[in-house]
């Protein structure tokens, strides 16, 4: 069996920036079994011997060196974290060193600079768009639903509402949704809360032994969660969402950041950074 390696994600702030770099580059090697651990907030030399120790002890346990990627901005810090019996990536060192040199320009190295409130009125817009993602989801409020900048559709439980969510978080995107009902297949019409905004309108399905799955768990035993009532809702579903002119995407074995990704380009809404 292929050894256990551990890999630390070190960070002076929340290590969000180096778990998502870290993530990405190592999910590359299927042949190895990793386990990830975030070190947050090594913001002291005090802690970042703490640290040294911890990752030394795990590379005793695990019987091979571990890998330590680290957005530590101090350098001071990064130099005792270096010392770790590891394979130490700073990524500081391997992006920002470039950058001063093509810049002409020393970096600030300073802390918390990637994930913080600095700048209130970026970092205001956000939580304002999770409040409102939050209030419309699945149709609870109808108040002030032309304000969102996508409004998801989909049958119950076809990925609408965690979609919507990292929209917000992400992205600052007002996303609200609204789930596709039996009475709407009924009609094979949208419900007229809807039909003022076709150009917002954004679909989700999900193959019906999927949905199943999802709504036996929610709901065991129910009719609502029977193989026969999923196929019926998603059938109706996508045929409402295609006579509508609707653009949908099947969520079944997307991710949520696949979904929010797609949805971002497709709908050509303005991607911000925070």
């Amino acid at each position: 069996m292929t050894p256990k390696r551990t890999a630390f994600f070190v960070s002076d702030r929340t290590g969000i920036t180096a778990e998502m770099l870290g993530h990405s580059l190592l999910t590359q090697f299927d042949g190895v079994r990793l386990n990830e651990v975030t070190l947050p907030f090594v913001d002291s030399l005090e802690k970042a011997h703490e640290v040294v120790k911890q990752i030394n002890l795990q590379g005793e346990d695990d019987g091979t060196r571990p890998i330590v990627i680290s957005t530590l901005a101090r350098t001071e810090i990064a130099q005792v974290i270096g010392q770790a019996k590891a394979l130490f990536l700073d990524c500081f060192e391997i992006f920002i060193s470039p950058l001063e040199r093509e810049f002409g320009l020393r970096a600030s190295h300073a802390i918390g600079r990637t994930h913080n409130v600095a700048d209130f009125v970026n970092y205001h817009h956000r939580i304002e768009s999770v409040n409102y993602t939050l209030s419309h989801d699945d149709g609870v409020s109808n108040r002030d639903l032309s304000d969102a900048d996508i409004v998801l559709v989909g049958v119950s439980r076809s990925g609408k509402t965690p979609t919507c969510l990292y929209l917000a978080m992400q992205y600052g995107i007002s996303a609200a949704n609204y789930p596709l009902i039996p009475e709407d297949f009924s009609s094979m019409q949208l419900p007229s809360q809807l039909r003022s905004l076709r150009g917002k309108l954004y679909g989700l399905t999900i193959r019906p032994e999927r949905l199943q799955q999802i709504r036996n768990e929610r709901r065991p035993g129910s009719q609502y969660a029977t193989l026969a009532n999923c196929e019926f809702e998603v059938r109706e579903a996508e045929a409402l969402m295609r006579q509508e002119g609707i653009p949908y995407l099947d969520a079944t074995s997307k991710s949520v950041e696949e979904l929010a990704t797609t949805i971002l380009h497709e709908a050509k809404l303005v991607r911000r950074i925070y």
